[in-house]
């Protein structure tokens, strides 16, 4: 029978969805399901589920400060959260108002400037910002850091160090890639003594990310684009690693989604390039052997996506052990590690 949402769903008490980061990066709990059971560890404890050869993928993307508040021409008020830059000067955008602004007209942001409208592209608007600045300047010097939807604060002054990653390089992303979250310089000089790889990538994580899988039928959905970037160095380190018998193991469904995207186009190569791929049971991993991750919102793609990778059953498995153990869920949560299940273990 054809995949439904239904087949995704899971009820998840609201005390456990974390508002705040812990205390210090590093310790979140870690749920292993290497072993296709669960086995309760804490993140510290992440060196040992790998073994010397074993090549980490980072997504070093860096989040803008993407959330710009003012008013329509009307008085009205109104949110905007760029969802991706479209050249220096212009973007797409989510706008929340109490009706929608329409195209032609000019919105007052930040009391500070205005950007145009200029139409619609699916559930987003185009908009055109002054030329008189690159448009990250522009966020960065007004915007606010956007916190997921299901974290019911504002941002804080916390919040600018801890939903970035401390090896975020490239400014692009609306939403951090979670994962990464829970590591501080302390593991990552850890595992190099260990003897783990690492390695790095591009991949803009878009606001598209929390949009709601509206089609009953899986079969109906289609994916936002998201922009990535592998440089020839991580293909290299790949290339050793799999000579040299280790696993890829992706830091976060973002880094995942990059490296499988490429992997469809024939052999794994260096570049740039757009993804909408969407992962569900029943597809064929290339490259990813494990995979570090948070937990997923109910009916969401990444948590098709999970379930694809590690099994159904299990997933399901090791969400009811999760909510029954107290772990905290989402961006600001604890952390899962995942190996790769054969394709007829999703069931």
């Amino acid at each position: 029978m054809p995949l439904t949402l239904d087949d995704f769903d899971y009820a998840l008490p609201e005390r456990l969805i974390a508002q705040h980061p812990p205390t210090e990066r590093g310790a979140s709990r870690l749920l292993s399901l290497a072993d296709g059971r669960p086995r309760d560890l804490r993140f510290r404890q992440l060196p040992t589920l790998l073994a010397p050869g074993d090549l980490l993928v980072f997504n070093d993307s860096r989040v803008l400060r993407a959330r710009l508040r003012g008013v329509k021409q009307t008085g009205g008020r109104v949110e905007v959260l760029v969802e991706r830059a479209l050249g220096p000067h212009q973007a797409l955008a989510q706008v929340r108002a109490s009706k929608s602004p329409v195209a032609g007209s000019t919105l007052r942001l930040a009391d500070a400037f205005e950007v145009r409208v200029l139409g619609r592209v699916g559930e987003f608007f185009h908009l055109a910002f002054p030329t008189d600045q690159p448009l990250d300047d522009l966020l960065e010097g007004h915007g606010e850091l956007p916190l997921p939807p299901y974290i019911t604060r504002n941002a804080g002054s916390s919040d600018e160090d801890r939903y970035q990653t401390v090896y975020a390089r490239h400014a692009g992303s609306v939403a951090a890639p979670t994962a990464g979250l829970h590591f501080d310089q302390a593991m990552l000089e850890a595992l190099h003594g260990a003897g783990i790889e690492t390695t790095y990538l591009t991949l803009h994580v878009g606001a598209g990310t929390f949009q709601p899988v509206r089609s009953h039928d899986l079969s109906g959905h289609r994916m936002h684009q998201e922009r990535y970037l592998l440089p020839a160095e991580t293909i290299a380190a790949i290339a050793r690693t799999r000579a040299a018998g280790g696993r890829v193991v992706a830091v976060g469904t973002t880094s995942l989604r990059a490296l499988e995207a490429a992997a469809l186009r024939g052999q794994l190569a260096a570049g740039s390039g757009e993804t909408d791929i969407f992962i569900v049971p029943g597809f064929r991993f290339r490259v990813v052997d494990a995979l570090l991750t948070n937990f997923h919102l109910p009916r969401s793609t990444l948590l098709m996506l999970v379930s694809a990778f590690a099994g159904m059953a299990p997933i399901r498995t090791a969400y009811a052990h999760a909510i029954a153990a107290d772990y905290r869920f989402f961006s600001y949560g604890d952390a899962m590690f995942l190996t790769r299940q054969p394709c007829d273990s999703n069931s």
